[in-house]
């Protein structure tokens, strides 16, 4: 009986904890996401000082005392997070799950792996949330429509990386032919690879350069080439893109005869019953 009783006064808790994490539009949830935020600012802030030498040097056990406390922190709202939502794994192996747990676990990890503790500025990412706060949720649905685009090119990008790759390897072997070991830092075909990726993607980093005029009418080429390669992917994307937005715009046409909706937009015959759209 007193388990039941206990039972019902730790459900309103529950649900009011739940209502300052998960909901914004209450004045405590708005709150609590604001200084959350704001905390995590702070930590990432305090990262990136440490990995200064200088200040690391003079301030360094008092920036490693306060990224334990931020540390602790983020660790208390990852339990409350677990213990006051329904499905505690299923949060648990959500995006933002995810991203709480990868928050936390360099901390706890740099007194094996002292480095491990600057991987903490990935909860920075836990900042996403402002747009919860801001009432930005319907922006998000244009991230939507560019993850649709990315996913209905991934083919074609993916044959594309693959021709560039070819491409790349050709050049830096031609390259280390041309120069040979000896001059310029073509040591390898690798590193003829590396040089030759660096100027197509018109980086040019300019620590490796041909010396002979063929190498230099080559490298010519690959930069004019360069151009043009990187506008390929862009168009593949945007055309995509453009696809998807007028899907998303453009009502799906609906069959006179049977009623049956969800064609594209350039159909000409029903799916369903085959009937003239």
């Amino acid at each position: 009986m007193s388990a039941r009783i206990e039972h019902k006064s730790s459900r309103p808790r529950r649900d009011r904890l739940y209502e300052i994490i998960f909901e914004a539009d209450t004045p405590a949830g708005k709150w609590f996401d604001l200084m959350l935020i704001v905390l995590v600012l702070l930590s990432v802030l305090t990262v990136m000082l440490d990995s200064v030498a200088s200040i690391h040097a003079q301030h360094g056990r008092g920036l490693l005392a306060l990224e334990w406390c931020f540390t602790i922190l983020f660790t208390i709202d990852y339990i409350l997070r677990l213990l006051c939502v329904g499905r505690p794994l299923r949060y648990a192996v959500s995006f933002f799950g995810l991203v709480d747990l990868l928050a936390i676990i360099p901390t706890y990890l740099s007194p094996l792996i002292y480095a491990s503790r600057y991987l903490s500025v990935v909860r920075i990412l836990r900042v996403l949330r402002i747009f919860r706060i801001l009432k930005l949720g319907k922006h998000t649905k244009e991230a939507g429509v560019l993850r649709a685009a990315l996913y209905a090119s991934r083919r074609r990008i993916v044959v594309f990386l693959c021709f560039v790759l070819t491409l790349v390897v050709i050049i830096g072997s031609l390259m280390y032919l041309i120069e040979g070991p000896a001059n310029s830092g073509f040591t390898s075909i690798p590193q003829s690879v590396y040089w030759a990726i660096v100027t197509l993607t018109t980086v040019g980093y300019g620590d490796i350069s041909p010396q002979t005029p063929l190498g230099q009418f080559l490298a010519s080429i690959v930069m004019v080439l360069g151009y043009s390669i990187i506008a390929v992917p862009t168009g593949i994307v945007t055309v995509e893109w453009s696809q998807a937005t007028m899907r998303k715009q453009t009502p799906a046409r609906t069959c006179p005869t049977c009623g049956a909706g969800g064609h594209d937009i350039d159909a000409r015959y029903c799916k369903f019953c085959g009937a003239d759209l």
